[in-house]
């Protein structure tokens, strides 16, 4: 079996992921996980794919062909499955007003301390009353074994103050299985 990563953006429309589906199945693959958005009238995702090995060339054909109705597609030949990463998964919970910066500053913190941002999502909405721009973000991000991980935390807590913005944690199993 070969396992396949498909990136995929088009306009939105009904009947996407059933365009994609069925050429995946067409071609004897099994859908094993995905994330999709609509973003700004583009829907984007990612999905991956496994499929026999001597199908796999057919598979990517056929998913190329998408691209003549307006489906634009990456297709990433997957290495070997996966091992379970080490260390401790952490939420992110990141609320505050909106403002340019907010994402580099703490991704940045993060990479320089070795945590990897594993998903995120993140959106601009209105405040109910005021209607100002609010800022919130999820991300589940693993720290590496052996971190300190009271001095990541006192340094996340120091960079929203600066930042003015509420970080909530939430520490996950140690492993993810």
């Amino acid at each position: 079996m070969k396992t396949l990563v498909l990136s995929v953006m088009a306009d939105d429309r009904p009947g996407l992921v059933k365009a994609i589906s069925n050429v995946v199945v067409d071609h004897g693959g099994n859908w094993l996980e995905s994330r999709f958005a609509l973003l700004s009238g583009k829907f984007a995702g990612i999905v991956n794919v496994e499929v026999p090995a001597q199908r796999a060339d057919a598979l990517i054909a056929a998913l190329d062909a998408l691209k003549a109705s307006g489906v634009e597609l990456l297709v990433s030949r997957s290495g070997a499955a996966a091992s379970a990463a080490s260390g401790t998964e952490i939420e992110l919970e990141i609320v505050g007003a909106d403002h340019p910066g907010i994402v580099h500053e703490i991704t940045e913190l993060l990479a320089t301390r070795g945590v990897n941002v594993e998903e995120m999502s993140s959106d601009r909405k209105a405040a109910s009353m005021s209607g100002t721009a609010i800022f919130e973000a999820r991300l589940r991000v693993r720290v590496p074994a052996g971190s300190d991980q009271a001095s990541l935390r006192s340094d996340l807590e120091e960079l929203a103050r600066d930042l003015v913005v509420e970080v909530r944690f939430t520490e996950q199993d140690a492993k993810r299985g």
